[in-house]
Protein backbone atom coordinates (compact mmCIF):
# COMPACT_ATOMS: atom_id res chain seq x y z
CA UNK A 1 0.00 0.00 0.00
CA UNK A 2 1.38 3.40 -0.90
CA UNK A 3 1.45 6.43 1.41
CA UNK A 4 -1.47 8.01 -0.47
CA UNK A 5 -3.61 4.92 0.05
CA UNK A 6 -2.73 4.73 3.76
CA UNK A 7 -3.92 8.32 4.25
CA UNK A 8 -7.35 7.41 2.82
CA UNK A 9 -7.95 4.53 5.25
CA UNK A 10 -10.35 5.48 8.01
CA UNK A 11 -9.89 3.87 11.41
CA UNK A 12 -12.53 1.42 12.64
CA UNK A 13 -13.10 3.41 15.83
CA UNK A 14 -12.13 6.95 16.72
CA UNK A 15 -9.25 7.22 19.18
CA UNK A 16 -10.60 8.31 22.52
CA UNK A 17 -8.95 9.00 25.84
CA UNK A 18 -8.47 5.97 28.06
CA UNK A 19 -11.10 6.05 30.85
CA UNK A 20 -8.41 5.15 33.42
CA UNK A 21 -5.45 7.40 32.60
CA UNK A 22 -6.50 9.68 29.71
CA UNK A 23 -3.90 8.55 27.17
CA UNK A 24 -5.13 7.74 23.62
CA UNK A 25 -6.81 4.34 23.31
CA UNK A 26 -5.18 1.43 21.49
CA UNK A 27 -6.97 -0.76 18.94
CA UNK A 28 -6.21 -4.08 20.67
CA UNK A 29 -7.35 -2.89 24.14
CA UNK A 30 -10.10 -0.41 23.12
CA UNK A 31 -11.35 1.72 24.86
CA UNK A 32 -8.26 1.46 27.09
CA UNK A 33 -4.68 2.39 26.22
CA UNK A 34 -3.08 -0.77 27.62
CA UNK A 35 -3.73 -4.16 29.16
CA UNK A 36 -2.85 -2.66 32.55
CA UNK A 37 -5.62 -0.05 32.38
CA UNK A 38 -8.03 -2.71 31.13
CA UNK A 39 -7.19 -4.93 34.12
CA UNK A 40 -7.52 -2.04 36.58
CA UNK A 41 -11.05 -1.43 35.32
CA UNK A 42 -11.93 -5.14 35.47
CA UNK A 43 -10.66 -5.33 39.05
CA UNK A 44 -12.90 -2.42 40.03
CA UNK A 45 -15.95 -4.21 38.60
CA UNK A 46 -15.05 -7.51 40.29
CA UNK A 47 -14.33 -5.93 43.68
CA UNK A 48 -17.63 -4.04 43.71
CA UNK A 49 -16.21 -0.54 43.36
CA UNK A 50 -18.63 0.11 40.48
CA UNK A 51 -22.27 -0.35 41.44
CA UNK A 52 -25.34 0.10 39.28
CA UNK A 53 -27.91 1.89 41.47
CA UNK A 54 -31.31 0.33 41.98
CA UNK A 55 -34.08 -0.04 44.51
CA UNK A 56 -33.92 -2.68 47.22
CA UNK A 57 -36.51 -5.40 46.87
CA UNK A 58 -38.55 -5.58 50.05
CA UNK A 59 -40.62 -8.65 50.79
CA UNK A 60 -43.76 -8.87 52.88
CA UNK A 61 -43.74 -11.11 55.98
CA UNK A 62 -45.17 -14.04 53.98
CA UNK A 63 -42.26 -13.90 51.51
CA UNK A 64 -44.08 -12.43 48.50
CA UNK A 65 -43.02 -9.12 46.90
CA UNK A 66 -44.92 -5.98 47.91
CA UNK A 67 -47.66 -4.80 45.54
CA UNK A 68 -47.99 -1.04 44.86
Amino acid sequence: MSEGEKAKVTPLRPRRPCPECGRPSARDTYPFCSVRCKNVDLNRWLSGAYVIPGEDAEDTPDGTPEQD
